[in-house]
């Protein structure tokens, strides 16, 4: 099959952390010939299902649990999974899937496993575009206009229009349709998002009492019984914590290793380190309803007034790249031709002041009786080293051409609902991580202003929303190419964000671990391969990384 681009999913990454302790590794405590991996993680998923879940915690757990109608192998090729063939119809509008007939969902304590049908599709799909289910993927997915059950295992799709690359689409994540208590709508308050039922490698068995995630080998698996007995992901206070947790044993596996301790982790015979390159990167965004922060001006202070190259040389070890606009370096929707903005306190106190803003006494900015003193909100729940520098140098920088920023950090689950349900704040600090970066109607799109919507800070450009519709609507992916850059120059003007940078992801694990592949953004869609030696080496099946600046 002919390569493809990868669909579109934007989530989601805070920059958060939970008070956890290590413990021993899984293998440590399994019976004698069981072989388990733990892994790290820098806090806790908020839930386990896929539908509902919008941080990268939870979406690497759902990828060990679910499967979509297709997927997409470590070539970048559409591949059967719950679906074993397709057709599209010649005009484009219709893609009719044949669905496998040995495929079980997971069984329930106590009961017979139930077969997965075309019932289970067509609910996934309206369950997840019900208006009252709160998910990111709705504006993914509005260009279905019908599904339709042929038979027991056969479901067709019709489009409300062509699309580009529509086949990569379908690799969302089915549900059963006797999961959820509630078969309208999906809630996070339905049981089914904290225990969830999925047809993939592993099934669900508990969340411990602290906070550990704990899947077992499915052996029923379409594809094959996984290899790897149980996974476990537990989540640590602080990536230096779960690093230490790394080196000496108490887990397998850190998904995610900070850059500064890249040097430390190289030095270890008994760790392999293996670089992927996920698109994302970090930001501050913007509450566009406070009134202080309406005036692009005064948000393009902001960014001027930072010095984004010396905090990633500082606190990365320089292992990343500054940006300047809402795309991922590496994507072929970033325009190259749009620079970041410089470091210039100087240039960052003059728009302030066009703004309409002069200094008090107290060297604060003052307008219409005003004070430039504004709350920043940050996911954590104790600050992690690499958070507090971070957010440390923006309030400093920020201080000195005049606005005062007082920083708080919260409880994951307080963070989200004060930024995404109550937009209860004026800056927040997270990241977006992204499979594919040809859609960011759900970032910046007005009609994605809402409640537990991506467009958080309630953003509004009739000139943007135009872009992202025709963007979306066009066949001709050059013309994409160049709406997109024609995006990217416009957002970099309008800073909703002050985007920061790209930093260069890096895995770590235990050379026991062998046949790792990772997916860039999905991390585990190959984890079923994954298996444990018996000591020694793999004989260099996964070459050392090795760091770049």
């Amino acid at each position: 099959m002919s390569k493809i681009r990868t669909k579109v999913f934007l989530m989601l990454v805070a920059m958060f952390s939970v008070s956890i302790g290590c413990s021993a590794t899984l293998a440590d405590t399994e019976a004698a010939g069981k072989k388990g991996l733990s892994y790290g993680e820098y806090g806790r998923p908020t839930t386990l299902d896929p539908i509902t879940s919008n941080d990268m915690i939870s979406m690497r757990i759902t990828e060990l649990l679910f499967n979509g109608l297709v997927g997409i192998n470590n070539k970048q090729q559409i591949v059967p999974e719950l679906a074993e063939s397709w057709e599209q119809s010649a005009d484009g509008l219709q893609y009719t899937f044949h669905l496998r007939k040995d495929v079980k969902w997971h069984p329930k304590a106590g009961q017979e496993a139930q077969p997965f049908t075309a019932d289970d599709v067509i609910f996934t799909y309206n369950i997840m575009m019900h208006p009252r289910t709160v998910t990111s993927l709705k504006v993914r997915y509005d260009f279905i206009s019908e599904v339709k059950k042929l038979d027991q295992n056969t479901v067709r799709f019709t489009l409300k229009r062509p699309i580009m690359n529509a086949l990569p689409k379908f690799t969302f994540k089915i549900i059963p349709e006797f999961g959820p208590s509630n078969a309208a709508f999906l809630g996070r308050d339905d049981p089914f998002v904290q225990n969830p039922i999925g047809t993939g490698p592993y099934r669900y068995k508990e969340t411990t009492a602290n906070g550990e995630v704990v899947l077992e080998a499915n052996p029923d698996y379409f594809k094959g019984a996984p290899k790897i007995s149980r996974f476990v992901a537990k989540p640590f206070a602080d990536q230096n914590i779960m690093n230490q947790a790394l080196m000496y044993g108490s887990i397998d596996m850190s998904v995610l290793v900070n850059p500064r301790n890249v040097p430390e982790i190289q030095g270890d015979k008994r760790l392999r380190l293996q670089s992927y390159s996920a698109l994302s990167y970090q930001f501050f965004g913007y509450n566009t309803r406070n009134p202080l922060l309406a005036d692009k001006r005064v948000r393009k202070a902001f960014t001027l007034a930072i010095n984004r190259n010396e905090m990633l040389n500082s606190f990365f070890n320089n292992q990343g790249t500054v940006i300047s606009g809402p795309f991922a370096p590496g994507s072929w929707a970033y325009n190259l031709d749009v620079k970041p903005l410089p470091f210039d306190a100087a240039e960052a106190e003059k728009l302030l002041v066009q703004a309409g803003f002069k200094k008090g006494s107290d060297g604060i900015m003052v307008k219409d009786g005003k004070r430039l003193v504004l709350t920043l909100k940050v996911p954590i729940a104790q600050e992690s080293e690499s958070v507090k520098r971070v957010v440390l140098a923006f309030k400093t920088y920020l201080r000195r051409v005049g606005a005062e920023i007082n920083v708080e950090f919260l409880e994951w689950q307080s963070w989200k609902e004060a930024v995404f349900a109550n937009h209860d704040f004026d800056i927040m600090f997270a990241s977006w991580v992204f499979d594919d970066s040809a859609d960011i109607s759900s970032l910046f799109h007005s009609g994605e202003i809402g409640a537990w919507r991506n467009n958080f800070g309630g953003y509004s450009n009739p000139e943007i929303d135009s872009l992202l519709v025709e963007a979306k609507n066009t066949l001709d992916h050059e013309k994409r190419r160049t709406i997109y850059r024609k995006l990217h120059e416009r957002l970099a003007d309008e800073s909703p964000y002050t985007y920061l940078w790209t930093l260069t992801n890096y895995a770590a694990y235990d050379r026991k671990v062998r046949a790792v592949q990772i997916h860039p953004y999905k991390f585990f869609s190959y984890a079923d391969t994954w298996y444990i030696g018996e000591g020694g080496d793999d004989k260099g099946a996964d070459a050392p990384a090795k760091a770049t600046k």
